[in-house]
């Protein structure tokens, strides 16, 4: 049997990528006010829009529990898998790979871990890759170098209305939120190193998609790309991105990927999020 690929719930796949691919997704664990769930599977994007609209709001998040780990990886090793790459989010946002590396250790060397440096679609491209070896045939360390290759094509952008929720959950510091509030800017946000870093200041939603729009451009460079695209109760806006750089791009764009972002961003990133992600292809010629 091919090597499983494993991944969390960050990765916000359009549904049917997840059962093409035959991916195993792990839940992050959210609490919004006060109700626990798991993300994905009793909590959907539309709980964390309906929390954010409360007076008061209070929303943290947990990593899986490194048992919830080593018992999937046994699961699939049991069924059949020859070996389990599992792909994760940044290490610098969340102690999710941490747990999948302690529960690697358990079950042995037929489970490798990578992590992404990213989350979203810039998760989600590495583990596609990684899941593309292993249908093609590719042993354990194949597999996992298939994903670690992709994770230094993929860059990630987005755009927030505010820097609060992000200074909240401590992914920037209070300054860079204080800074962005008193001059009321928007702010452009980047994934680097598998940190969030603050890209750009616009003063107005559009010009903030706009730049996104740019700022893909520029990371695609020559190469062919493939894109995904997010958005937290912002449909609107996703699709203002879609037809945009489908127009910048047009012949050099392959795929596209839609979707929501789930609890667990929403909860540091807050209503009205963008984002980008932008996937270079690599050259056929080599």
């Amino acid at each position: 049997m091919p090597v499983a690929v494993v991944t969390d719930s960050t990765a916000y796949f359009p549904p049917e990528l997840v059962s093409a691919h035959r991916l195993t997704v792990v839940p992050l664990t959210v609490v919004l006010n006060g109700a626990e769930g798991l993300e994905g599977v009793e909590t959907r994007p539309s709980d964390a829009t309906r929390a954010f609209g409360e007076r008061r709001v209070s929303v943290s998040t947990s990593r899986p529990a490194p048992e919830q780990f080593a018992r999937t990886y046994r699961e699939l090793l049991a069924a059949g898998a020859d070996a389990v790459v599992s792909v994760h989010l940044s290490a610098e946002l969340s102690g999710t790979v941490e747990a999948a590396q302690l529960a690697a250790g358990a079950v042995g060397e037929r489970v490798a871990v990578v992590d992404s440096r990213a989350t979203g679609m810039g998760l989600g491209f590495p583990v596609l890759a990684a899941a593309t070896a292993a249908r093609a045939g590719a042993d354990l360390a194949t597999v996992r170098d298939a994903a670690v290759a992709d994770v230094a094509r993929t860059t990630t952008f987005f755009y927030v209305d505010t820097l609060e929720f992000l200074r909240r959950g401590g992914r920037i510091n209070a300054a860079e939120a204080l800074l962005g509030t008193a001059l009321s800017v928007k702010p452009i946000m980047y994934m680097a190193d598998g940190a969030i870093v603050l890209r750009d200041k616009v003063r107005t939603a559009s010009r903030g998609l706009a730049r996104l729009v740019d700022l893909a451009v520029e990371a695609a460079g020559d190469a062919d790309v493939d894109l995904g695209v997010h958005h937290l109760a912002a449909p609107q806006r996703a699709e203002q991105l879609v037809a945009a750089l489908t127009d910048r791009f047009g012949g050099r764009l392959h795929e596209t990927y839609v979707s929501e972002a789930g609890a667990v961003v929403a909860a540091h990133a807050g209503p009205g999020l963008a984002s980008v992600v932008v996937h270079r292809r690599p050259d056929p010629a080599g």
